[in-house]
């Protein structure tokens, strides 16, 4: 985009008031309008051109060099702002609001809203199927940690206090904010360093008595005692930090939002960063959400109910009776499949969760209210259809969600059936609607009908056959004679203007008719607006059952989608018990199975108070991950109340998940792999309890063999023996498997493999017991490292395995072959065995000798 460069100064008036402007507003990208653009000067410019890719280039110049300028069209700023919100940029908004025809000097701006990335409301700039929230956080020296949670496009607004840092930034990685405020004085944690969307905000902000004052006014109470958050000093403080800094970016009132939630960590089955990362809930390295657990549970027929399902995925609950009540809900929209009728509903519905927040920000566009209509027309149907579902909470949904034929049929008479993106064009209200409006238009449309009519009349009256009745722009309404008529002009006309051969003139009529018609348009507009903000005002005022309905709305669409994945995925009702302990029958990894073209091998589970470790071990790409992760993700998948993939669920209390697999680094904090892997586990191991589930893969595997398989020894050991949690323990060190000699709540299974020739044939079967070997030249093979490289590995091996085996003749005294003298049979004694000496022929016999020398 080239701009035409000006000459200018950085003291000229206008750019005075810019400097003045952005001096309110250093830390957001100043879009200055000017004209048809937004303009953005200096450092902002340089940023916008890089984020943007738009063309740097100058205006005037302050200190001798030239002013950096980057511009946009206004028209197309949403698509530029979307862009800097995905860079975690916030953005000023600067409009003309004087007159430049009577402006003296720079036309009077100023910023209308401030638009950032945990704030933003409009459609456009949103992603439908994903929470945008803002998020504040807290921490008083008491070592309590306030989290307000607000996703401004729905009103939602969730408080939770904790005790440990580790669990806040658990919190902040569940919840993912869009934008992450905090205290400008608090030491940052490393790990939150990295992410965007942070901002410092003044210490005062957070004071705890100003902030409790906030929200009370926010919710015009004497008390907190009603929400559950008034011994939550921490968590109130993020509160009016959150509250104030969304008041300074909207200029607004937030009508929307309600009341408060609280959360209790106690409510829900925690998982940390690494753990959402390693079992990709809801993202995926390659960016493919079909490769996470959500891209699979996901059909839903709404937004809404996309979002909910989000939210309790990244939040499974510990409630049994609540877990219950929702598989009782899948039973009955299973039955006689109720749920094909409800969804063929659902997908007529509208996201008027947003819509409805939109409308008491009086930010709502005409076709909201369309989409609410035609939502509001749908509910009737949706509710004969529920009726037929015999169950409590689906009956408790039917009334959350109600008809509001009231609303429906002011929406009907109000707009027309495809009205305009914007108001501001005008053609939003139906006709009808209102009397005023319907003449003020009829004026301004019909115009050329009365001008007909008129002349028509004008010319019976006067016998002027020739007389014409017109208009043009600079001269206005004006009735034509020519002169070889003058003598007929009646006394009542005006002369207006001298023409060559005639004369035009003006009558009261015509005059009065000018008047009305060429403010018509205008006043039509004007009036138009305002009927359309009284009509956000009527539907504001039910905002509350608007907001109830589309909560019902979304949980609805997700029991419904429960269903339609267990039926089409062969899912099972799990059991919830109180005795600890996880048996599952038959299980299988959901997103694996979906992705794979390869039939997956389903496989059993078992945990009890005696069976607390399974230590796993087997070929790589022997499936002992998938084996971890599947088991993960049925609990958590029976947690957020959907049935489980698998033939039978048995789950008892799970407080907590954890998973240490993988590699990865943090080189710009200065941590190694190996160094993040030790502080994984060391999080396992301070906050594992005996309820916990844990997956632990390939521990000590960054360092020298020693010292790996000391490390890996040692945790196994303490989880087994202090923490006694349930946990799954992957290891290419045989020698942890005579962990079960020592501890009877061990047990050793083995993802079992065969081999076929130089290959490698993978089961991908459980069986109980270690497994016989690694196989890990052979899958070196499969992964394509050169022959040659394969050769000379199996050589070193040989070589290796002879030089221990030397040592162990030295330490035993052995100096001879003894095929029987190992724990482990020699695979000699194995073909002895199946030998039989009578059968052999000489050369038999002879080949015999040579592959027993061969093996020794």
């Amino acid at each position: 985009m080239s701009i035409k460069q000006k000459t200018t100064d950085q003291h000229t008036p206008m750019m005075m008031q810019f400097h003045r402007i952005k001096a309110e507003h250093p830390d957001t990208l100043l879009f200055y309008r000017m004209g048809d653009f937004y303009e953005l000067f200096f450092d902002d410019a340089k940023k916008a051109s890089q984020l943007l890719d738009i063309t740097l280039t100058s205006r005037g110049q302050s200190a001798g060099l030239p002013i950096p300028m980057a511009g946009i069209p206004y028209h197309a700023a949403e698509g530029y702002l979307a862009k800097l919100l995905k860079h975690g940029e916030s953005i000023a908004i600067c409009e003309q609001i004087g007159d430049p025809a009577t402006s003296k000097g720079p036309v009077d701006r100023k910023v209308v809203r401030i638009v950032t990335p945990g704030t933003v409301t409009d459609e456009a700039l949103l992603e439908d199927r994903k929470d945008n929230l803002l998020v504040a956080v807290c921490s008083f020296p008491n070592a309590q940690h306030g989290i307000a949670s607000l996703d401004l496009t729905s009103g939602r607004f969730v408080l939770q206090q904790v005790e440990s840092i580790d669990q806040l930034l658990s919190e902040i990685g569940r919840l993912n904010p869009a934008e992450l405020l905090f205290n400008e004085d608090w030491p940052l944690p490393a790990s939150l360093k990295q992410r965007g969307g942070l901002c410092r905000r003044p210490p005062w902000h957070f004071e705890a008595e100003s902030a409790r004052q906030l929200v009370l006014k926010q919710f015009n109470t004497l008390d907190l005692k009603g929400y559950g958050c008034e011994n939550m000093p921490a968590a109130i403080a993020a509160a009016g930090g959150l509250l104030q800094y969304v008041k300074d970016t909207q200029q607004s009132a937030l009508p929307h939002i309600q009341g408060i939630r609280t959360e209790n960590s106690d409510d829900s089955i925690l998982l940390d960063a690494s753990s959402r990362r390693n079992l990709e809930l809801d993202f995926h390295p390659s960016g493919q959400l079909q490769y996470t657990l959500f891209g699979v549970l996901d059909k839903t027929a709404t937004a809404m109910g996309s979002r909910c399902l989000r939210r309790w995925i990244n939040r499974p609950l510990r409630d049994h009776d609540i877990l219950n009540n929702r598989y009782a809900c899948i039973d009955t929209l299973l039955n006689v499949l109720l749920y094909r009728d409800i969804q063929s509903h659902l997908r007529q519905v509208g996201d008027i969760e947003r819509i409805s927040s939109r409308i008491a920000l009086k930010s709502a566009r005409p076709r909201d209210l369309l989409v609410l209509r035609n939502t509001l027309a749908v509910l009737p149907a949706l509710q004969h259809a529920l009726s037929d579902g015999d169950n409590p909470q689906l009956a408790q949904l039917c009334g959350q969600i109600g008809e509001h034929p009231e609303m429906l049929k002011l929406l009907q008479s109000a707009i027309i059936d495809n009205p305009p993106v914007l108001i501001r064009d005008g053609g939003v209200i139906a006709p009808g609607y209102h009397p005023e409006l319907d003449e003020l238009r009829n004026l301004s449309q019909n115009a050329d009908q009365f001008l007909i009519d008129m002349e028509n009349r004008e010319k019976a009256t006067t016998g002027i056959s020739t007389l014409k009745v017109n208009y043009n722009r600079v001269h206005g309404y004006y009735i034509e004679i020519s002169n070889l008529h003058s003598e007929k002009v009646p006394t009542h006309y005006t002369r207006k203007q001298t023409l060559k051969g005639a004369e035009r003139y003006i009558t009261e009529e015509l005059k009065s008719f000018e008047d009305k018609v060429l403010s018509a348009k205008e006043k039509s507009l004007s009036f138009e607006k305002a009927l359309y903000e009284e009509l956000l005002n009527i539907i504001g005022a039910s905002l509350i059952p608007l907001q109830q309905c589309a909560a019902a709305l979304a949980e609805l669409d997700v029991l419904v989608n429960f269903a339609e994945r267990a039926e089409t995925l062969n899912l099972s009702q799990p059991k919830l018990v109180d005795q600890p302990g996880i048996t599952i029958e038959a299980g299988r990894h959901l997103v694996v199975e979906q992705v794979s073209d390869i039939p997956f091998v389903p496989n059993d589970l078992s945990f009890s108070s005696n069976r607390r470790m399974l230590v796993i071990t087997g070929p790589n790409m022997g499936g002992k991950s998938t084996y971890m992760r599947q088991a993960a993700l049925i609990v958590l998948i029976a947690h957020i109340g959907c049935y489980v993939p698998a033939k039978s669920l048995a789950c008892g209390p799970v407080d907590k998940i954890f998973t240490r697999i993988g590699a990865s680094d943090d080189l710009s904090s200065g941590r190694s792999t190996f160094m993040v892997e030790m502080s994984e586990t060391a999080n396992i191991l301070h906050n594992a309890t005996s309820k916990s589930l844990i997956l632990m893969d390939e521990i000590g595997r960054g360092t020298s063999t020693f010292d790996g398989l000391s490390l890996a020894w040692a945790c196994a050991d303490h989880l087994a023996k202090e923490t006694q949690a349930f946990t799954l323990f992957a290891t290419h060190y045989f020698e942890l498997t005579t962990l079960p000699e020592e501890q009877k709540t061990i047990h050793n299974v083995h993802l079992d493999a065969m081999e076929h020739g130089d290959k490698i044939i993978f089961l991908h079967a459980v069986k109980d017991g270690p497994a016989s070997q690694s196989y890990g030249l052979q899958v070196a093979s499969l992964a394509g490292v050169p022959r040659s490289v394969i050769d000379k590995a199996k050589a070193k091996l040989r070589h290796l395995e002879d030089h221990a085996y030397i040592e162990q003749q030295a330490e035993t005294g052995v100096n001879q072959l003894d095929l029987f003298s190992s724990k482990e049979c020699h695979p000699a004694v194995g073909l002895l065995e199946d030998m039989s000496p009578d059968e052999l022929s000489p050369r038999q016999a002879l080949e015999l000798l040579y592959r027993l020398k061969g093996m020794v």
